[in-house]
């Protein structure tokens, strides 16, 4: 898209709740609009009756797109910033790591600051990408922290839009130091906002996905002060020597291995003190004969003290991951009621369509969390973890693994299709491995649960999903030797073909599913966008709403 811009449908100011996490007042002071990441308002002038009422006001053109008009060979690929209200001011970056104050009755820039990050390339994975900022103040001190695609922490005076030059080096910390491999903007770069906890600024990273060799930069996560920008703490993601973990990754595979980072939107509890992280796949995804073991703390949900680094607890969801199932989303913060009991919680949602549920201030499962054996590998020099962990509650929220009963039935003709389709490829349960003759995998890595995230109502304690339901073919073989020193890697896997311009698989292809987190078990599930229900092969039978994707995202009001 070459043009960004930001559209604001209606302002609307001072509301109140009692909920003890949701946002009030009309503000949004984090990404999610509060810490616990509830993306949720208790504004309720906006209802079922007047929506379809609502106009647009003004719209922002992102200063981005002047740049991009003058350097052609520069290409924003989505805008994805959700921006902060604080103090009646919004505040969002742009694609190419800008910040702007932006006045929310007019849609009128009150400042705008480009640290030139754009200037260093284009950054790891995705490119021009970036999803927000993060607001800190002391009650006097007034901060806006944006950690840009050049890998800079930079820490920006909210009222004026100048960096802060008693912050770190000029206003700025090097986020490569201390990060092994990082030399390279296309492989480790910053998309989401940090988080501010009690002081403590901190920071994920994107490490590039399906790179060629084994050696890549890790995920390690830094603590920085959010006065002076000096370094707290650092956590590794892959656990170094004599460090709890590091046995599982064996044969030494710690010391070259990469990934496991936190590229998702963080949570946070200012009242103990913790950060919640969720973690994502270890190098190199599909293929893992190169770091044998489990792999902590990769597709871990992490709890951490924000002021020093130290691990709370820790719960991983996917054991030695072959399917990309990164910890894509920030989880969310719920105090609910479960037999009658109070309990402080954090529930994960998780691309593979699960939502565990932990008590986030120790770290037990609210329900139980079975361990069960899963399908194992046949590809040399793979070792598949024998069991994996399945949440006794809630119920998965989208389609798992593939049989021939997944296959549309519409009609006869698309039946047989659909069968024919699938037959060259090795279909099974949840988690079944990639293969050589490639495995349709349900969800697929772009599938579940993403970085949209949940939505939570902090009165009633029900989470509502998004999901997207689409196949993935993990197909693996063996690379040239003399471009990869991978024994076998992702061999052009990718989105399944679809049958007549339909998806070969049941619907529906989109959702939203309530999950009722005091019971553990769903409230309703409804399809999400009308799908191809006008298809020429499916025209005729008045199909209710198929769903339609990839990506829905929830705002959740009173």
């Amino acid at each position: 898209m070459r043009y960004c811009s930001l559209a604001l449908s209606v302002v609307l100011w001072f509301g109140t709740a009692s909920a003890q996490y949701g946002e009030t007042g009309g503000e949004w002071r984090s990404y999610g609009g509060d810490k616990g990441s509830t993306s949720y308002s208790s504004l309720s002038q906006i209802n079922r009756s007047n929506i379809n009422r609502l106009k647009v006001l003004w719209r922002w053109s992102s200063p981005d797109n002047a740049i991009q008009e003058s350097n052609p060979r520069l290409r924003q690929l989505w805008y994805e910033s959700t921006p902060l209200m604080v103090d009646g001011v919004l505040y969002t970056s742009t694609s190419f790591s800008q910040v702007a104050a932006i006045d929310p009755a007019s849609g009128v820039s009150k400042w705008v600051y480009d640290p030139e990050s754009w200037k260093a390339g284009r950054p790891a994975n995705v490119g021009f990408v970036h999803r927000g900022v993060a607001h800190w103040s002391d009650g006097n001190d007034n901060r806006i922290f944006i950690a840009t695609g050049d890998r800079r922490l930079i820490a920006v005076d909210a009222e004026t839009g100048r960096p802060i030059e008693s912050f770190g080096a000029g206003g700025s910390v090097d986020l490569t130091e201390g990060i092994p491999r990082s030399e390279r903007i296309s492989v480790y770069t910053v998309t989401s906002p940090p988080i501010v906890c009690r002081d403590t600024v901190i920071v994920g990273s994107v490490v590039t996905d399906g790179m060629n060799t084994k050696e890549m930069p890790p995920g390690h996560i830094r603590g920085y002060d959010a006065v002076t920008g000096e370094q707290r703490w650092i956590f590794h993601s892959i656990p170094q020597a004599d460090e709890y973990g590091n046995e599982t990754w064996e044969d030494g595979s710690w010391e070259y291995s990469g990934n496991t980072n936190v590229w998702a939107p963080m949570s946070a509890d200012e009242e103990l003190g913790y950060v919640y992280l969720p973690f994502g796949a270890p190098t190199n995804d599909l293929y893992g004969g190169h770091r044998l073991g489990d792999n902590l703390f990769a597709n871990s949900l992490v709890c951490l003290n924000a002021l020093t680094g130290e691990r709370v607890w820790h719960y991983q969801m996917v054991h030695h991951d072959l399917w990309d199932y990164d910890l894509a989303s920030a989880p969310n913060l719920a105090d609910i009621v479960v037999d009658g009991e109070a309990v402080k919680a954090v529930a994960q949602v998780t691309k593979h369509g699960f939502c565990f549920v932990f008590d986030r201030v120790t770290g037990e499962p609210v329900w139980p969390i079975d361990e069960r054996p899963v399908p194992q590998s046949d590809v040399p020099g793979e070792r598949t973890s024998p069991t994996q962990p399945f949440p006794t509650k809630p119920p998965p929220f989208d389609r798992q693994g593939f049989t021939m009963e997944d296959l549309i039935d519409f009609t006869p003709e698309l039946r047989a299709e659909a069968e024919e389709s699938i037959r060259p490829h090795r279909i099974g349960p949840l988690f079944t491995p990639p293969s050589l003759e490639g495995t349709v995998q349900m969800p697929g890595f772009g599938g579940g649960a993403n970085w949209a995230g949940a939505a939570l109502d902090p009165e009633t304690g029900i989470l509502y999903v998004p999901s997207f339901t689409e196949p993935f073919l993990a197909r693996v073989a063996q690379p040239d030797p003399s471009r990869s020193n991978l024994r076998y890697r992702d061999a052009g896997s990718g989105a399944m073909d679809e049958l007549r311009g339909l998806p070969f698989w049941k619907p529906p292809y989109a959702r939203i599913t309530a999950i009722d987190l005091n019971r553990g078990e769903h409230a309703w599930m409804k399809p999400m966008g009308n799908g191809p229900r006008r298809h020429p092969s499916l025209s005729e039978l008045k199909l209710p709403a198929l769903g339609s994707g990839p990506r829905w995202h929830v705002l959740l009001t009173k």
